[in-house]
């Protein structure tokens, strides 16, 4: 049997295959973006009748699902396949910042049961972040016009200035929430 490899891709082959991606998404006249997704969905699903944001051509967007179920079937074949086991390589500052927090094997899992197990999500603290955490993603993918795949790898491959400045938004959120929200409310 073939050995599979179980290391991440080094950047000179990933960055690569992405820019390619993204010049045959452009050259063809496509936009790529994982929230796009879900207006397809609920225009297949008939929002339509609701709501002339989900009035369209939804049958021209099917790569896209198409793409989405990929990286789905692509997340579990590098889970449960092409992983190493090996724990994530984490700075000592950064364990002692989160065994400070509560969690007891920093680095151990990509989803610590402190956060994704069964009885932190059905905790109401669990179930009100995801709660509010989906409709702040939601209203913000809404506002700045697409999800950050879309933005950062899609409109920036455009050179949007929208797009530019919904990163430099994303990264401040995200800087905001690591630094100041998460460990509050954790």
């Amino acid at each position: 049997m073939i050995e599979l490899i179980k290391e991440p891709w080094p950047w000179y082959v990933a960055g690569p295959l992405i820019s390619l991606v993204m010049f045959l998404l452009i050259y063809f006249g496509k936009n790529f973006g994982l929230s796009a997704t879900l207006r397809t969905l609920c225009s297949i699903g008939g929002a339509g009748r609701y709501s002339d944001f989900f009035k369209f051509d939804w049958k021209a967007q099917t790569w896209n699902l198409i793409f989405v179920l990929g990286t789905i079937i692509g997340g579990y074949i590098s889970t449960e396949f092409l992983s190493n086991g090996e724990p994530m390589l984490l700075s000592d500052g950064v364990i002692e910042d989160l065994k400070g927090m509560g969690f007891s094997n920093p680095g151990q899992s990509a989803l610590p049961n402190e956060l994704f197990g069964t009885e932190a999500v059905f905790s109401l603290k669990g179930m009100l972040m995801l709660v509010i955490g989906g409709l702040l993603v939601g209203f913000g993918t809404r506002y700045a016009g697409g999800c950050t795949s879309g933005h950062a790898i899609s409109g920036l491959s455009d050179l949007q200035l929208p797009s530019l400045v919904a990163v430099i938004g994303f990264f401040i959120g995200g800087l905001t929430m690591t630094y100041f929200i998460f460990p509050f409310i954790f």
